[in-house]
């Protein structure tokens, strides 16, 4: 993962957080739910990109040893 996208990520989980707490504190369930979604959507994008960068490490595995290196 770039480091552009993992501070994406870790800032929308953030802003989850904030609006979850903000909600939280309110009484506003609408607010809590939409934060604990944005906490969750941060989540999902950066499995994701965990699995992409495995699978490049992967590729570029394979590529390494039919170069022979």
């Amino acid at each position: 993962m770039g480091i552009a996208d993992d501070a994406k990520n870790k800032a929308e989980d953030l802003k989850g957080r904030v609006k979850e707490t903000a909600g939280t504190a309110t009484g506003d369930d609408e607010l809590k739910a939409e934060g604990q979604a944005d906490q969750g959507l941060a989540a999902v994008k950066g499995k994701i990109a965990d699995a992409a960068d495995k699978v490049k490490d992967g590729v570029d595995a394979v590529k390494d040893k039919l170069s022979g290196n």
